[in-house]
């Protein structure tokens, strides 16, 4: 077994500089010997066995079964080693991504009852967890940093800012968030805008803190949820906004989402989609990630999604690509979570730990070293419901500074 891991092992790193341990006690280094040393260790063969077999799901499960362990350095730099390869997948991995690749669609479809399943086995977890690690808006998204030195929170506030701003949206206008997570977003809105805010989520859990949230700012007459599939929600809405929900439609389901925003939109409306997406075309969901993370999740390529939009009768106003903003989220998330593990600990077990470190780990270095980006489109239904440039943008997001500095509570000096 030592030969064959080593040859196949030295077969697919060709950079960096990894020493591996086998479960035999003998040991080998791949790669030119550039950059940080890290150094891994298998505790049993069926470990190595299992790699072998099918590296692109093995490596996540032994990791959190503990029988790979990183001695020298951290998950994050081993993944971030390891996808950093010339070749994306292993040679040996290649049938299994073909087969994987005819199948997608299969595993994509998402009818109504699939995505309530499918959101509920993420973001039905225990809100303690996410807690750990999200900012204190609980905004479960790419960030926007706006300076490299900004704060979480901060890029998360200017997220919220940059999306209200391309959406133009006037005192009283309906506005509808499709995936409105735990409200954040939404709020924010109807707090800055004066927007009447509709949120939708498939989440008992997300929805729960959204209304409480919604109440706690006396904003429940003009902020509310409901969990509602996208599909069912009735309109019309002078503005969509929708973030981070996207990559759960699934490519079989790009035109019923397209066509059913274009029916639920004003003539004179306008909606921005923010979605994690591919640089590099088509492919199939990283099986790990897929069993134990997001089961039906998609991240689409460009060239998936604009002939959907383009058949739904929707006119393409602007498209920002956010590159490597992810990446500094994941980041942020993971160190956060790392100086918090021993409470998810406490919440799960060391196993769940060992799960949620290795996504936000691998997720990270998907954006850092494999070409994964998130973009912003935004849409009309006829030309000339934006401005021709996007100065707007600017003018609308130092409004809406403005706006937060008057919402912030003044501060009371003692005895006051």
């Amino acid at each position: 077994m030592d030969r064959l891991l080593r040859y196949f092992l030295d077969q697919f790193i060709r950079r960096g500089a990894m020493t591996f341990t086998t479960a035999s006690g003998a040991k080998f280094s791949c790669g030119d010997g550039s950059g940080k040393p890290v150094a891994v260790r298998f505790l049993t063969v069926d470990a190595e066995r299992r790699i072998l077999l099918n590296p692109e799901l093995a490596l996540g499960e032994v990791y959190m079964d503990g029988t790979f362990v990183v001695e020298n350095g951290s998950i994050a730099d081993a993944l971030a080693l390891l996808m950093d390869q010339p070749e994306i997948l292993p040679h040996w991995a290649r049938l299994q991504w073909l087969l994987r690749y005819l199948v997608r669609h299969s595993r994509q479809f998402n009818p109504r009852r699939r995505s309530l399943n499918n959101v509920a086995h993420h973001y039905d977890l225990d809100g303690r967890l996410y807690s750990l690690f999200l900012d204190a808006d609980k905004q479960y998204s790419c960030a926007y940093f706006e300076t490299p030195d900004a704060t979480l929170d901060d890029a998360q506030l200017a997220k919220k800012r940059h999306l209200a701003a391309k959406l133009l949206i006037r005192r009283g206008d309906r506005v509808l968030d499709i995936g409105s997570g735990w409200g954040g977003l939404g709020l924010y809105l109807a707090e800055m805008t004066g927007a009447k805010l509709t949120g939708v989520t498939l989440s008992t859990e997300q929805l729960q803190v959204s209304n409480a949230r919604a109440a706690e700012k006396n904003l429940a007459q003009t902020a509310n949820f409901f969990l509602e599939d996208y599909r069912d929600i009735p309109g019309p809405f002078e503005r969509i906004v929708s973030v981070g929900m996207f990559e759960h439609v699934g490519v079989d389901f790009y035109e019923t989402y397209f066509r059913r925003c274009a029916e639920l939109l004003t003539d004179d409306g306008v909606m921005v989609l923010h979605s994690i997406g591919r640089s590099e075309g088509p492919d199939v969901t990283n099986p790990w990630i897929t069993k134990y993370i997001f089961p039906g999740g998609y991240i689409p390529a460009l060239s998936e999604v604009m002939p959907a939009i383009e058949r739904a009768g929707l006119l393409v106003c602007d498209i920002e690509i956010l590159r490597l903003h992810y990446a500094e989220t994941l980041k942020a998330w993971r160190e956060r979570f790392m100086a918090r593990r021993e409470e998810a600990v406490q919440l799960y077990d060391e196993r769940f730990a060992r799960m949620w470190e290795f996504y936000l780990a691998c997720s990270e270095m998907s954006f850092r070293k494999q070409n994964m980006m998130n973009f912003q489109i935004q849409l009309a239904k006829r030309q000339g419901v934006v401005p021709v440039t996007r100065h707007y943008i600017e003018d609308a997001e130092a409004r809406l500074r403005g706006v937060e500095r008057g919402k912030q509570p003044r501060l009371q000096i003692a005895g006051e």
